[in-house]
């Protein structure tokens, strides 16, 4: 029995204006599998999440959660968006965040129950969060949140997980907590992983496969496959050197004014529009 897809992209293609970000790019990501898509700015990774989420349309191709075309609010999808704090004043608390991962697709005002609320308990010690659970959001560090968020993208157990930089802007201590929860709810939900990031190191031990964008080209492969000086050298069409050095990989000469300082690879991988 042929194992079905999670997510599915059939010679797709998304353009920007006049300038295709990405064409005929054909992937298959299975339950449990965990994808780290790197490139610089302006490739289209942020783009490509929103493709999958059914917020855009892409220039030709197609995409396909579980054998369906995708659509707006399909609860097989988790997603964790680019962080940005809320404002101190914010009355919405950690718990009714989480909350709404489980309930946020029902219309009209959220209907607390005690099965919704164990549910809630639940999701908050599983991801670390039990003691500021009734803190107001916005009271809350940048990793605290962090770690509400993700409980709220797998709050309704999804089949698909999409984080897009969720380790922005926090500190080394906080990026390893983060995604090695995002790793321990993957293994524990079997869900599959898209991992938008700027700095491939903090997660590299947990990555299956790379998708790298650049140029208008891709490559997808393992880290040890696409991350590489004569993958990176063609893509970028002008010499990149990359070095393995004790767990962590170094990319020198990359574009984007990036080149010959000796970064790691977060610098080659920037943001996005």
């Amino acid at each position: 029995m042929i194992e079905q897809s999670v997510l599915s992209l059939r010679s797709a293609t998304l353009s920007f204006g006049d300038r295709p970000l990405w064409r005929g790019l054909n992937l298959e990501l299975k339950a449990g599998e965990f994808l780290a898509v790197l490139g610089p700015n302006g490739t289209g990774k942020t783009s490509m999440l929103k493709a999958i989420l059914g917020q855009q349309a892409l220039t030709s191709g197609a995409v396909e959660i579980l054998g369906s075309p995708v659509r707006r609010g399909n609860r097989d999808i988790g997603y964790i968006p680019q962080q940005k704090l809320l404002d101190h004043g914010t009355p919405l608390r950690a718990r009714d965040l989480v909350a709404f991962g489980i309930d946020g697709h029902r219309w009209g005002l959220p209907i607390s129950t005690p099965t919704l609320r164990r549910r809630v308990d639940a999701v908050l010690e599983s991801v670390g969060a039990t003691d500021y659970a009734s803190a107001p959001v916005a009271t809350l560090s940048g990793g605290e949140q962090q770690r509400i968020r993700v409980g709220q993208a797998i709050a309704g157990n999804p089949k698909l997980l999409l984080c897009d930089e969720p380790l922005l802007s926090l500190d080394l201590q906080h990026q390893r907590a983060v995604s090695e929860l995002i790793d321990e709810k993957r293994r524990e939900l079997d869900t599959a992983v898209v991992f938008v990031t700027h700095d491939v190191n903090p997660i590299l031990g947990m990555v299956d496969r790379v998708l790298y964008l650049a140029g208008g080209q891709f490559r997808v492969g393992t880290p040890d496959e696409v991350l590489r000086s004569d993958v990176l050298s063609y893509m970028y069409d002008t010499p990149v050197e990359v070095i393995h050095n004790r767990g962590r990989i170094i990319v020198i000469g990359a574009p984007d004014g990036h080149g010959a300082h000796g970064h790691d690879a977060h610098h080659v991988e920037g943001g996005e529009h």
